[in-house]
């Protein structure tokens, strides 16, 4: 009995000990999982009086929604989760838009509901000219390319014209499916319900290849399939599709897009196409209240171990944060730096593709960023079409030769002729690869003449 009586207070002090440390160790984690979400100031958009008349009228949107991991899908609890799945909840945040996920289970199925009016919008449509028929696209948020998929063990498929005389296999009503079957008249297309169904055909040889969105096409490595390379000049977009009758709506969703800063679209896909996801922290509770009468010292020392762990968490939670402040400040003064230019300056990619660009060049050609982000000049209606296949063969030339070009020259824009000095460079990762074309342009004319009525004062 004496020894019991003088060992207890040693087992309360150990039992305290641990349970200190798991409570401060939840309190870190929970911290390094919500500290984004704590920062976060999203604030209302500014609405008129006929889109708040419609949120409070029709407060809840149905959403036809496939899964498509990573853009949007069902975790282990059944709640939606995703790059997409975030969007529309910061949509809500701005608007107060309940949206409310209805399962579909194939890309077919999901138009039929929002031809039928079952479902209101959707997150994972591409556009082309058979959907615009009875859906309405908000302003793009950001986008990806096609790649081929193939079986490994041949060739990677790197063109359409490889598959002449040979079986595509796609989903029923792809995006692309329309246009192929206009331009590629030779190649077989087979029809599946899903993506799933396209992969096992190609799989067991009865398929030559089909064609993913290259984000997904990374999330099934298999040693029985191969990504080849992108579908040329076909891109696709990010968008919300509303189905027509439904004008207020897709004005809220437009607005609330614009609203969205660079820096939160960044931070989405940075989260789920970069593969950050946070790690789940154990529940110790039951382990030690296990260990408490009969493990005595391991309990010591393990809790000793957490209360360091959970401090040297606090710290590295408080550098990332002045970390991450650091490159905000510093990101803010790039965009600062590069807006402030008054002559038009664009960043291009391998492909042709702006990746970004400063006001000038948005008010020299009509247009806003988040309209022609991922897009070549070919794709856009800025430039007179021969003005904008021109710059690109120049543009493809450059990546190829990797040559830098100053030239005086004479370009056709919208407006008319105009005389340029034109200027378009390579530019180069931290690792020497190349990246893509940083250029501009300075209007010969309008300099002259601002500097012929410039005056000191």
């Amino acid at each position: 009995m004496r020894f019991y009586s003088g060992l207890r207070p040693a087992l309360s002090w150990l039992f305290l000990l641990g349970l200190s440390g798991v409570l401060q160790l939840t309190e870190a984690a929970h911290l390094t999982m919500h500290s984004e979400g704590a920062e976060l100031n999203i604030q209302p958009i500014e609405l008129d009086a006929q889109e708040q008349q419609w949120i409070r009228e029709n407060p809840r949107v149905t959403v036809a929604s496939v899964q498509y991991p990573l853009y949007l899908f069902q975790d282990e609890h059944g709640q939606w989760s995703g790059l997409n799945n975030d969007v529309l909840k910061h949509i809500s945040a701005m608007t107060g838009l309940q949206f409310v996920h209805q399962e579909s289970f194939s890309t077919n199925h999901m138009l039929e509901r929002l031809e039928s009016g079952v479902a209101d919008i959707s997150t994972t449509l591409a556009m082309n000219e058979e959907r615009r028929q009875f859906l309405d696209f908000s302003h793009a948020f950001g986008g990806a390319g096609w790649v081929f998929v193939g079986r490994a063990g041949l060739p990677a498929v790197q063109s359409l014209e490889e598959l002449e005389k040979r079986v595509l296999v796609l989903p029923a009503r792809h995006a692309l499916e329309d246009s192929i079957r206009r331009d590629h008249p030779l190649i077989e297309i087979r029809s599946v319900k899903t993506y799933a169904e396209a992969r096992a055909l190609v799989e067991s040889g009865e398929a030559y290849a089909t064609i993913e969105n290259e984000i997904g096409a990374q999330l099934f490595p298999s040693g029985l399939l191969k990504v080849g390379g992108l579908v040329e000049g076909k891109w696709e977009a990010d968008h919300l599709a509303v189905r027509k009758g439904l004008p207020e709506l897709l004005s809220i969703l437009n607005k609330a897009l614009g609203a969205f800063s660079a820096a939160e679209l960044r931070a989405m896909r940075l989260k789920w196409l970069d593969g950050i996801s946070p790690a789940p922290t154990p529940s110790l509770g039951t382990r030690l209240l296990e260990w408490g009468c009969w493990g005595m010292g391991v309990l010591g020392v393990f809790g000793l171990f957490l209360l360091l762990w959970s401090r040297r968490l606090a710290v590295e939670i408080k550098q990332r944060r002045e970390v991450e402040k650091d490159l905000g400040d510093q990101l803010a003064f790039q965009h600062a730096l590069i807006d402030a230019m008054p002559d038009p300056v664009f960043v291009r990619d391998l492909q042709g593709r702006l990746i970004m660009c400063n006001r000038s060049y948005e008010e020299a050609l009509g247009v806003r960023l988040e309209q022609v982000q991922g897009r070549t000049l070919c794709e856009l209606d800025v430039l007179p079409q021969a003005t904008a296949l021109m710059l690109h063969d120049e543009f493809m030339v450059q990546l190829r030769t990797r040559k830098t070009r100053f030239s005086r020259r004479h370009l056709m824009f919208k407006g008319g002729s105009r005389q340029v000095y034109q200027w378009t460079v390579p530019f180069y990762g931290a690792d020497g690869a190349l990246r893509g074309l940083l250029g501009g342009w300075t209007d010969i004319i309008q300099r002259q003449t601002d500097s012929g009525c410039r005056c000191l004062r």
